[in-house]
């Protein structure tokens, strides 16, 4: 390869003072197009695994199928588990079976899994008929749990020890046996049965005199993972216990496999890259590298579903036409207080979708937070209300305008906050996610109850 030094993964260690910079991918991209094997390979080469996948993403499609052609069986097996999923699966489409089949055979099982997944079922026995049985098993195991579960998200190798072993029994196993995991925190003790029974940290085995039996010094509590549960809240268990990895258990509480933190980083990324997504509107398989025409299909039915709102928001304002008429005031004014009241609602709604993500947001606490977020909309409401109120009256010298404003700016703005986190408790409890729908809603409530607040306190104290 070159003078570099090698990764445990087998990727080059790369410079941590190397950046992706524009230079460096114009110097790829011209020896693509010249078919330079040599000069891309010498280029590759001082990329980690990661940034390799870094540069198929920052590469126009055209050059980045050349080079999966010209380079895809030099590329690490890593690169396809760290790249996006949408390039991934444009990858795999110009990828050779033989280097898919290599790339099943390098990767741990949850990758390899997550790699041939999407693939039509032709195309998958084909690609799994290239390993061999035991990684064929293992991959074909992982598919048949549930997708987003802690079955599919483990890895098959785990690295387990009879509780009646030695630590020199278990040590001489780590060392002679071929199908251990690439990397492991610690060991598995289980009983006859294949039950989990306690653990042991690989430096504490590392210290302990080779004639201790592996029951005197594990740890007997642990978290164990059933093969069902869902992926995020399998994370949300990492976080609190601050696990480093857990078996995973099928139910017969035997174990099957682990799932470690690095597994669990991408989940937590994930998560929170979908509900940030979601609550401004935009899907979470929408990505930079996406056509014209697809981003704009992804995006057209939440704009036209914010566009059926702002319809009904506007039909609330015409049926006080005439009160706008007689005080043209109003029509400058009514949009402070839906802003207002959307801001305020937007700000309740991004807390309460975080706490229910992180389970900081239960059923035992929920009328303790809806009160606490009622009276922080009536408190900013108020003190808005002082601050408008007074600038609407100075502005257009009725004391009568700033104070319909100043009333109507307190009363959404309680109301802001009780949707905010009212909308996202009902969405959650009735099963659906609350990041997804909640935008929608609480926007809605804020611009209809603001505008019908305004006009119709306008239209009683003005007017009537």
């Amino acid at each position: 390869m070159t003078d570099q030094s090698i990764a445990e993964n087998g990727a080059p260690t790369h410079d941590v003072g190397h950046t992706l910079n524009p230079e460096f991918i114009d110097k790829v991209c011209a020896a693509l197009e010249g078919d330079d094997r040599a000069g891309v390979s010498d280029l590759l080469v001082k990329l980690h695994a990661a940034d390799q996948a870094d540069l198929l993403g920052l590469l126009r499609p055209s050059h980045r199928r050349h080079l999966i052609r010209l380079m895809g069986d030099i590329l690490h097996p890593d690169v396809l588990s760290d790249v996006e999923e949408d390039i991934r699966d444009e990858l795999v489409e110009v990828m050779a079976d033989e280097h898919l089949a290599n790339a099943v055979s390098e990767l741990e099982t949850d990758d390899a899994v997550h790699l041939v997944e999407d693939l039509d079922e032709a195309r998958r026995e084909e690609v799994l008929g290239l390993v061999s049985e035991g990684d064929r098993a293992a991959v074909e195991f992982g598919l048949t749990h549930g997708d987003e579960t802690a079955g599919r998200l483990m890895q098959r190798e785990v690295v387990s020890a009879p509780e009646y072993w030695t630590v020199g029994q278990t040590l001489k196993y780590i060392h002679s046996s071929a199908d251990l995991p690439r990397r492991f925190f610690e060991i598995f003790v289980v009983d006859a049965r294949s039950h989990p029974v306690g653990t042991i940290v690989t430096s504490t085995l590392m210290r302990e005199d080779p004639d201790t039996v592996l029951e005197d010094i594990m740890q007997t509590k642990q978290t164990l993972i059933p093969a069902s549960m869902d992926e995020e809240d399998v994370a949300y268990l990492f976080d609190q216990y601050h696990l480093i990895s857990a078996a995973v258990v099928d139910e017969f509480d035997r174990i099957i496999g682990m799932i470690t933190v690095d597994d669990i980083v991408g989940i937590v990324r994930q998560a929170a890259s979908e509900d940030m997504l979601a609550l401004a509107g935009v899907r979470e398989e929408e990505a930079l590298s996406d056509s014209v025409i697809e981003t704009t299909r992804l995006r057209f039915s939440w704009l036209f579903i914010n566009l059926m709102t702002a319809i009904t928001a506007s039909l609330v304002i015409a049926v006080f036409e005439d009160t706008i008429q007689e005080i043209v005031a109003l029509a400058v004014l009514m949009p402070i207080v839906a802003s207002m009241g959307g801001n305020a609602g937007t700000q309740t709604l991004s807390v309460a979708v975080r706490a229910l993500a992180t389970k900081d947001l239960t059923a035992t606490n929920a009328l303790r937070i809806i009160y606490r977020e009622t009276l922080v909309g009536g408190v900013n409401g108020v003190l808005f209300a002082i601050l408008m109120g007074t600038i609407g009256g100075l502005w257009f010298d009725r004391f009568e305008i700033g104070l319909v404003l100043g009333l109507a700016m307190i009363i959404n703005m309680i109301l802001a906050g009780l949707a905010g986190i009212l909308v996202p408790l009902g969405l959650d409890r009735a099963g659906i996610d609350p990041a997804v729908s909640s935008t929608v809603f609480v926007t809605t409530v804020t611009d209809i109850v603001g505008f019908f607040v305004f006009l119709g306190l306008a239209t009683l104290m003005l007017i009537g």
